[in-house]
């Protein structure tokens, strides 16, 4: 989120994330803490509990791709989805603050949490927007958005997702190649834990309709869920 008198440029900058490109091992992560971080009951746009217990019928899945304003944004767009939510997955630090994620020393990365229906929008649907709207070949960046914080990722809440998750990148490769780009640089694997960004992260692109998205669409076309879409 480089946005020049932005407050998250401002924090980046203080805490130097732009230099942190290598992941911390749990050793060195910050401590962190045992209490979590206070949540909105609603959702801003969808008028949905912004934490469970879920509907049933309901599946949760976590994306990263980049800053997660615009990629909140882009999933709570979808038909099907319940609700979504701003927070951090992939590292070490309990209940992180976004000053501490800035730092690099907590191993997270920025993430959309996603609650849908598969009934209505099977997850394949899902991971055909999430490749088709950030670049996926960038390593510990997105754009101008530089360090760990800022790494692709898909963090499956079940074998099913796993599964769906490495056989979309592989269909998606190819086309990825085809078009210039280097190897695909996403970290796919099962959720640790996902913990909820400050409240003002969260909807942040509908409460700030100005303010800075770098997700959109990257030109490609992923094949999967294309069975489902038709």
């Amino acid at each position: 989120m480089v946005v020049v008198g932005a407050y998250g440029a401002i924090v980046g900058r203080m805490f130097g994330r732009a230099t942190k490109l290598t992941v911390p091992g749990p050793d060195q992560a910050l401590r962190g803490r045992p209490t979590s971080m206070p949540v909105p009951e609603r959702h801003e746009v969808l008028g949905t509990t912004m934490q469970g217990p879920w509907p049933d019928g309901s599946e949760v899945a976590v994306f990263g791709m980049g800053c997660f304003w615009g990629a909140e944004q882009l999933f709570w767009q979808l038909d099907g989805v319940h609700s979504t939510a701003a927070g951090y997955a992939g590292g070490f630090t309990p209940n992180p603050t976004y000053q501490e994620v800035c730092t690099g020393l907590t191993g997270h990365t920025e993430v959309v949490q996603v609650v849908f229906f598969p009934a209505r929008i099977p997850y394949e649907r899902l991971l055909k927007a999430f490749w088709e709207n950030h670049d996926p070949t960038q390593g510990m960046r997105q754009g101008n958005d530089v360090g760990t914080q800022y790494r692709s990722a898909v963090y499956a809440t079940s074998d099913a997702q796993l599964a769906a998750a490495q056989a979309s990148r592989d269909a998606f490769a190819p086309v990825v190649a085809g078009a210039g780009y280097g190897e695909i640089t996403t970290e796919i694997g099962t959720l640790d834990r996902f913990f909820y960004a400050e409240d003002y992260h969260q909807q942040y692109l509908h409460k700030n309709p100005g303010g800075y998205c770098h997700t959109g669409p990257n030109g490609m076309s992923c094949p999967v869920g294309v069975a489902a879409a038709d």
